[in-house]
């Protein structure tokens, strides 16, 4: 160690620092879902852009895979995580049949989904999943998860990059929170306007939530699919 000028320090052998090494294998490739419980019937929605940081990689790529004629499941967050379980379940649910001559209850489905995650907690899956269906009743039903395995059951619920714009607007609209006026059941034309509303308004304020909006609506004769364009920008 030398100096050349007065208060200046100039080294002539290199200094040794540790090396970080980094390892970060998820990515949040953004969107939003949301699933409503009716009285018979079931709404999962999802919009189906992709994207990574301010990049769109895709403005196509569903995020809601019908499993049965009586469920299906909506997933966000890293879409190869998303991709992974998704494979998962549907070969579980495929042995399930063969084992059993039946398909699977969504009940079952969803305890099923619950262990998976658990199984991966200390490497988790990147992925909040959203799963709706029908009950051995007939009903309506919404399950909801966090990335290791608590789940419930529940009347609406939102995820994704837009969920704090939506899940307030269906606490009003769908739960009826912190109102003093009668709760009443809501018709599946009701909720599909909702639902579509919901996704409109999150789009003008979400770049990561747009493109197309997939609608599954699941009722005893089976699964129906709608799809409704929303901001390409």
């Amino acid at each position: 160690m030398f100096s050349t000028y007065p208060g200046q320090v100039v080294v002539d052998h290199p200094i040794s620092v540790p090396i970080e090494h980094r390892f970060d294998p998820y990515v949040d490739n953004g969107g939003t879902l949301l699933s409503i419980a009716g009285e018979d019937f079931c709404v999962v929605a999802a919009d189906t852009r992709q994207s990574e940081g301010y990049s769109i990689n895709s403005r196509y790529v569903p995020k809601s895979v019908k499993l049965s004629d009586k469920t299906v499941i909506s997933m966000g967050g890293c879409y190869a995580d998303c991709l992974t379980l998704t494979k998962r379940i549907q070969q579980s649910m495929e042995w399930y049949q063969h084992a059993h001559g039946k398909t699977m209850s969504t009940a079952a489905v969803a305890q099923m989904l619950s262990i998976m995650l658990y199984q991966k907690r200390f490497f988790p899956f990147y992925s909040w999943c959203i799963l709706g269906g029908l009950d051995e009743e007939g009903k309506g039903a919404v399950y909801t998860y966090d990335p290791v395995g608590s789940y419930e059951r529940e009347t609406c619920r939102c995820a994704g990059s837009a969920s704090a714009l939506i899940q307030p607007f269906l606490d009003n609209q769908i739960n009826f929170k912190n109102q003093e006026t009668q709760k009443h059941t809501q018709s599946l034309e009701k909720v599909l306007r909702i639902t579509k509303d919901s996704f409109t308004s999150a789009t003008e304020r979400d770049i990561y939530t747009g493109d197309y909006l997939e609608i599954f609506v699941i009722t005893s004769k089976g699964v129906e699919v709608q799809k409704m364009d929303l901001k390409k920008d």
